[in-house]
């Protein structure tokens, strides 16, 4: 049996190819996915007889325009379509079932089936819950093929953070294979279909804002619809990549190498790490986590009232979001060496601030007077999450000269792995979703609200012509400081 179809881009070529585990190809709008995963489908089911393949869509709408209509049309007298299980039969025994997980709950509908192949289209639209059942269903007993998984996606969405993680940033945790992963880039322009047809949807895409146009036209996975700190730039430095295990990133290193002054310090916020003047004042910023990860920065400000953070300790587990389930004399114990071990820390007066959940002694020692057996000391930090993150914002807004107002150290992965994957919580528009990996903001608001700025004539699209940063409210009694921009 044989069907016709139009010759593919290379991009489509590549992705018809792929026999890798797993498979994302994605990137900018425009680059002709659906049509590849629908013929992808095609080939196999006829490649391959009595093969199960699962197609899947967000909902059952999207499904029906995209692959419901044209499978009717480019397989009729091919396959049978069966209305009742949604599913086209080929003479080979081979079947194409379509299916939607529109709600969270819809998933349960592919408990235990067994599919050959899943193929995920807009899968940015799923969660990591939903797309890690799935897995569990893409299953095969055949010695001719091996189970497979493709996906395509577009930067954005809820499953945005797993898709970038996998296919993009290749960080893996453990049980993910490398070798497993395959990741195809597309764009508009490699769909020579469109943009004989269509040429003036580039321009739609170039007209976008700049943030929009960089995830859509060009597929650039560091941006994002939905991003809460769309502020923050690493230009500079590359992502952590090295996995999620528990890691304390400050290392003393060869007091050679590190540098006096930042090479480059204009429109980013990663910086090399340089020698902390010891006329700066030190900080610790901690939120408390057992199952969820803990975090605590330490940072050091200029005289501008500039913060940098300069070390960190991260209690991630193995899989983003897990703790390494530390018990609070553990965590401070730790806390407690660093500080005295560290050059940058030992011998200096360093002022804490902290969730004020942690002083609830409601079910025994709460976990501050824990800390405090271990000389570990800490204020509580204003919880307000609103004002919070406006200051978050302030300082990660750069001036005029593409100066900001909080500096990171680029030995501070977790604060560059996290702050990026951030979104907004969809039921509260200026609030950050709290299903996320939130653990290092939340300790870094603390700060922020303990030492707040002020932006004065306004702040637009992250810079201002004329911009002061002034001190307000001193919650850590700090001596009173207020500093002038």
């Amino acid at each position: 049996m044989t069907i016709q179809i139009p010759a593919p881009n290379p991009k489509q070529a590549a992705f018809f190819a792929s026999r890798a585990r797993f498979t994302g190809y994605g990137g900018a709008r425009g680059g002709g996915k659906s049509w590849a995963l629908r013929n992808k489908a095609l080939l196999l089911a006829l490649r391959y007889p009595g093969l199960n393949i699962l197609l899947v869509r967000k909902t059952l709408p999207e499904l029906r325009e995209n692959h419901l209509l044209p499978l009717l049309g480019a397989l009729h007298g091919v396959a049978d379509y069966n209305s009742n299980e949604r599913a086209f039969r080929f003479p080979n025994k081979s079947r194409i079932r379509l299916g939607y997980c529109a709600a969270e709950n819809d998933i349960f509908q592919y408990q235990g089936q067994e599919y050959d192949v899943i193929m995920i289209e807009e899968c940015t639209h799923f969660t990591w819950a939903q797309v890690q059942f799935l897995m569990t269903c893409n299953r095969s007993v055949r010695a001719d093929f091996k189970p497979r998984m493709y996906f395509t996606g577009n930067p954005g969405g809820v499953g945005h953070n797993w898709f970038r993680r996998l296919f993009v940033k290749r960080a893996f945790t453990a049980g993910e294979r490398p070798e497993d992963f395959l990741f195809i880039p597309a764009t508009v322009d490699d769909n020579h279909v469109l943009m004989k047809h269509n040429p003036e949807y580039v321009a739609v895409l170039d007209s976008l804002p700049d943030k929009m146009r960089r995830a859509h036209r060009y597929g650039d996975w560091d941006i994002f619809e939905g991003q809460f700190f769309e502020e923050f730039s690493n230009r500079q430095s590359p992502l952590c990549e090295g996995g999620f295990a528990t890691a304390l990133n400050c290392k003393e290193g060869n007091p050679k190498a590190l540098s006096t002054q930042a090479d480059d310090r204009a429109w980013t916020h990663v910086i090399k790490p340089f020698e902390v003047p010891p006329g700066w004042p030190i900080y610790r910023s901690f939120d408390f986590g057992y199952a969820r990860p803990f975090s605590c920065g330490w940072w050091a400000a200029d005289h501008d009232g500039r913060l940098y953070r300069i070390l960190e300790l991260y209690g991630c587990g193995r899989s983003p979001n897990e703790g390494v389930k530390w018990t609070p004399d553990k965590i401070f114990s730790e806390i407690a060496r660093v500080e005295h071990e560290h050059r940058w820390l030992k011998g200096r007066k360093i002022l804490g601030v902290a969730d004020p959940s942690i002083w609830d002694a409601s079910r025994g020692e709460s976990v501050a007077d824990t800390a405090a057996r271990h000389g570990v000391y800490f204020t509580p930090g204003d919880n307000a999450r609103l004002p919070g993150w406006m200051q978050v914002h302030y300082r990660l807004s750069f001036d005029e000269n593409g100066v900001p107002m909080m500096y990171i150290f680029d030995t501070c992965k977790a604060f560059i792995r996290t702050i990026p994957e951030l979104r907004y919580d969809q039921n509260r528009p200026e609030d950050l979703d709290t299903n996320g990996e939130d653990h290092v903001a939340d300790e870094v608001r603390y700060l922020c609200m303990a030492r707040p700025i002020k932006p004065v004539d306004g702040m637009c699209g992250g810079a201002a012509a004329n911009r002061r940063f002034v001190y307000g409210d001193d919650p850590l009694e700090l001596g009173g400081e207020r500093y002038g921009g």
